[in-house]
């Protein structure tokens, strides 16, 4: 299975990282250069998809989208039906080689697979379909932030890229938030536990290059500013959260924070 992995030519230690993240788990890659929005100040001004109407996306997170466009330009064409691809800030699982060295394991009806573990919250299917060397693929059924590493077939990538030839989102919005038709109308997986993770949490030696910036948005349109919501809003929450607990467990769904193993992530 190829894997790519999207680097910015001014992050040298990034590609030292990864280098040595493959080195270790002996698999091979292929370095994408990444969009860099310090050059392309011209992004901002392109299309935004409607729902980012209370904040505007920034450079970075449209040159981050582009990046990962070049990835699936990449695998679009490709002869293989799967391919991975990364952000160069991931750190691996010991048992990541055998499940990248082939494409067996995906399920068969599957779009997307999710390798990585953002730490928060998210909803699967009860029904695990094993992937081997310890690992379990399960539907995922709400959103789970990141994309900093994922499978995607070669017609998803074809998709993905008519979907985004005129009007930009962030990426893991586009794939991974249900709200986007083009994540609803995927089968999407979740790797348990995951294949890999960001390195902020895990070592936090390399620090996310998008999170000030999305941070600093937020606070200038208002959303980081949050009022303390009154009892009788907070107890229909609280109660609609109960709800769709009971409908997810009819449904054989069930709130996971999906885990990493860390082992040998600090070599």
């Amino acid at each position: 299975m190829k894997c790519l992995v999207i680097n910015l030519d001014r992050s040298a230690d990034r590609l030292a990282h990864m280098v040595a993240q493959f080195a270790r788990i002996g698999i091979p890659f292929e370095r994408v250069a990444a969009i860099d929005a310090r050059n392309h100040p011209e992004l901002e001004q392109q299309p935004q998809h409607a729902l980012y109407a209370t904040r505007r996306l920034s450079g970075s997170e449209i040159a981050c989208l582009h990046s990962h466009r070049a990835c699936w330009s990449i695998l679009a064409q490709d002869e293989a039906r799967y391919g991975a691809i990364f952000e160069d800030d991931v750190v691996f699982s010991a048992n990541a080689g055998p499940l990248l060295a082939d494409s067996g394991w995906i399920p068969a009806d599957a779009d997307i697979v999710k390798l990585e573990t953002y730490f928060k919250s998210t909803l699967i299917h009860r029904r695990r379909i094993s992937a081997g060397h310890g690992f379990s693929a399960f539907r995922l059924y709400k959103n789970h932030p990141g994309t900093g590493g994922y499978v995607i077939s070669r017609q998803a990538a074809r998709d993905l890229l008519e979907a985004t030839e005129k009007v930009n989102v962030t990426a893991d919005d586009l794939i991974f938030t249900p709200a986007f038709p083009t994540s609803s109308s995927k089968t999407i997986y979740q790797l348990v536990p995951a294949l890999c993770a960001q390195d902020q949490f895990v070592r936090d030696r390399l620090p996310s290059l998008l999170g000030p910036e999305r941070d600093a948005a937020g606070a200038a349109s208002g959303l980081a500013a949050k009022r303390r919501k009154p009892a009788a809003e907070r107890i229909m929450k609280e109660a609609g959260r109960t709800a769709r607990w009971i409908v997810d467990f009819y449904r054989f769904r069930r709130h996971i924070v999906v885990p990493f193993d860390s082992t040998g992530a600090n070599d």
